[in-house]
């Protein structure tokens, strides 16, 4: 869930154009006061990428997410890295980068790791 979140907060401060074009200052005053942008070509032009799309949270309505059994997103996030999980490669590596590591894995276990305040 922590994921989702800093995904979400990575593509919410994007940048974004200024011009009067990515302000849709020529919509606005097209759709006016009483207007629909869903009506307007410059919503439905941009619309497919112009929203964060969740990978874990559910943004369905009420009446859907209930439909579909009220699943929760900690339930979801359990299902979702036990997967990732179980599918995991390990990207290849020199076996001399191999060694190194795990020589300095060995000596660090052995010097009792790092000290704690615990």
């Amino acid at each position: 869930m922590d994921c989702e979140l800093l995904q979400q907060l990575t593509y919410y401060h994007r940048p974004v154009g200024t011009s009067e074009e990515d302000l849709a200052i020529e919509a606005i005053r097209d759709v006016g006061p009483n207007g629909n942008f869903f009506d307007c070509d410059h919503t439905r032009e941009r619309y497919r990428d112009a929203f964060y799309s969740p990978f874990l949270s559910d943004w369905r309505n009420f009446e859907s997410w209930r439909e579909a059994g009220s699943p929760c997103s900690h339930d979801h996030a359990n299902t979702l890295w036990k997967r990732l999980v179980s599918e995991f490669e390990p990207p290849e590596i020199d076996s001399s980068i191999r060694e190194e590591l795990e020589a300095f894995v060995t000596k660090r276990r052995e010097q009792g790791g790092a000290p704690t305040d615990f």
